[in-house]
C-alpha cells in the first residue's frame, strides 16, 4: 500500500516478518532519479541516525539519548541495484490541518500545546547542532488517531548539521522561509524559529502572513517582515499569543527568539493562552487557504530566487514598452503556490 509519493521517492507501508502486526513505512527511492542528488540522501540519512534509537554508539549515555519522541526515527536503511529503502517509523495520526479542521472545537491552548511540541522537539535538534531548514504544516503528523496523539517531526531532506559548515543555500518553501535566506546572507539555527511563527500565525487564523500572487511581491514582505492580526480574524485572540508570534517572526536575527526563549513565553508554558472556542472561523479559512490540491505544491526557494533574477534580467533587457508584458509573463510562470485569497 503507498502512503505518499514524490519526485524521487514513495513511501509504502509494510508489516515485519520476523513479527507480524507490527507495520512500519518505508521509503524507497529511485537511484536513477536521484542521480547526481546522492549528497541530499546521504545527509537526511546522516541526521535521522542522529535521532534514532537503533543508531546510537557505544560511547553515548545510552542510546535513547539520541531520540526525541516527537521525532520520526530512521530503524533501517536498505539499498539494491536500482533502489534505496529507508524503513522509518510509521505514523498513522494525519496530517495537522487535516486534524484541526475535523475537530469539534479547538482554541487558543491546543493551538498552544502543538506549538510547544513543535518547540521542543527543534529545540533538542538544536542542541545536537542539526537546522531542519523545511519546517512547514506538512512535515507536522499526528503519531495516531487518538485524540491526545503527539506532534512528530517529519521530513529531514533539507536538513543540515552545523558542523558539515556554514549555511548559505537558498531552500526551504515560499511563505516559511526567513528573510536572512531569501536576502542569501549565512543562516543559522533561528531559520527555524521564523518558521515556526508563521506556522503558529496560521494555527490562530487560519490563513498565512505572507501572501502574494507574485513571488517577488511575497518575498519582499518576508523581508521587511510585513504581516499584520487582521480584524476581524484577530479580534478574539490573545494580546500575549500575538507577542509570542511577532517575537519569532522578527526580522533581526539578533532579536528572534530561540527556542528555548519561545518554550520559557507565557503563551507557552504559562496560562494566558485564551480557552475560547476559534474552529469555526479557523477552520472554515484552513480549508479556504490549504486545500491540499493546492498547499502540497510547495516551490523550493532556491528555484523561485533564480526566477526572480532571471525576470529582473529579462526586465531590463527590454524596451519600457515591453518590459510590462515580458514581467507578466514571468510571473506567470513563477506563479507561487502558496496561499490563496482570504476574502
Amino acid at each position: 500500500m503507498t502512503l505518499a509519493r514524490g519526485a524521487f521517492s514513495e513511501v509504502r507501508l509494510a508489516e515485519s516478518k520476523e513479527n507480524p502486526g507490527e507495520m512500519y513505512a518505508v521509503k524507497i527511492i529511485d537511484k536513477k532519479a536521484l542521480k547526481g542528488k546522492e549528497d541530499s540522501l546521504e545527509n537526511e540519512i546522516r541526521v535521522l541516525r542522529r535521532f534514532s534509537n537503533c543508531y546510537g554508539t557505544k560511547g553515548d549515555e545510552g542510546s535513547s539519548r539520541l531520540t526525541h519522541p516527537n521525532i520520526v526515527q530512521l530503524l533501517e536503511t536498505y539499498e539494491d541495484k536500482s533502489k534505496y529503502y529507508l524503513v522509518m517509523e510509521l505514523v498513522t495520526g494525519g496530517e495537522l490541518f487535516d486534524r484541526i479542521v475535523a475537530k469539534g472545537s479547538y482554541t487558543e491552548k491546543d493551538a498552544s500545546d502543538l506549538i510547544r511540541q513543535v518547540l521542543e522537539a527543534v529545540n533538542y535538534m538544536h542542541e545536537q547542532g542539526v537546522v531542519h531548514r523545511d519546517l512547514k504544516p506538512e512535515n507536522l503528523l499526528y503519531y495516531s488517531p487518538d485524540d491526545d496523539s503527539k506532534i512528530m517531526i517529519s521530513d529531514f531532506g533539507l536538513s543540515k548539521m552545523e558542523e558539515s559548515g556554514i549555511m548559505a543555500t537558498a531552500c526551504g518553501t515560499p511563505g516559511y522561509v526567513a528573510p536572512e535566506v531569501l536576502a542569501q546572507k549565512p543562516y543559522g539555527k533561528a531559520v527555524d524559529v521564523w518558521s515556526i511563527g508563521v506556522i503558529s500565525y496560521i494555527l490562530l487564523c487560519g490563513y498565512p502572513p505572507f501572501y502574494d500572487e507574485n513571488d517577488a511581491n511575497l518575498f519582499a514582505q518576508i523581508l521587511k517582515g510585513d504581516f499584520e492580526f487582521d480584524s476581524p480574524y484577530w479580534d478574539d485572540i490573545s494580546d500575549s499569543a500575538k507577542e509570542f508570534i511577532s517575537k519569532l517572526m522578527c526580522v533581526d536575527v539578533e532579536k528572534r527568539y530561540t527556542c528555548r526563549q519561545a518554550l520559557a513565553h507565557p503563551w507557552i508554558c504559562g496560562n494566558t493562552a485564551s480557552s475560547k472556542d476559534i474552529h469555526g472561523t479557523v477552520s472554515a479559512q484552513l480549508k479556504k487557504n490549504f486545500a491540499k490540491s493546492r498547499w502540497r505544491q510547495a516551490y523550493h526557494a532556491a528555484a523561485v530566487i533564480h526566477q526572480m533574477k532571471r525576470m529582473a534580467l529579462e526586465t531590463n533587457q527590454v524596451s519600457s514598452g515591453n518590459s510590462h508584458a515580458e514581467l507578466t509573463k514571468a510571473e506567470d510562470k513563477s506563479a507561487s503556490s502558496f496561499g490563496s485569497s482570504r476574502t
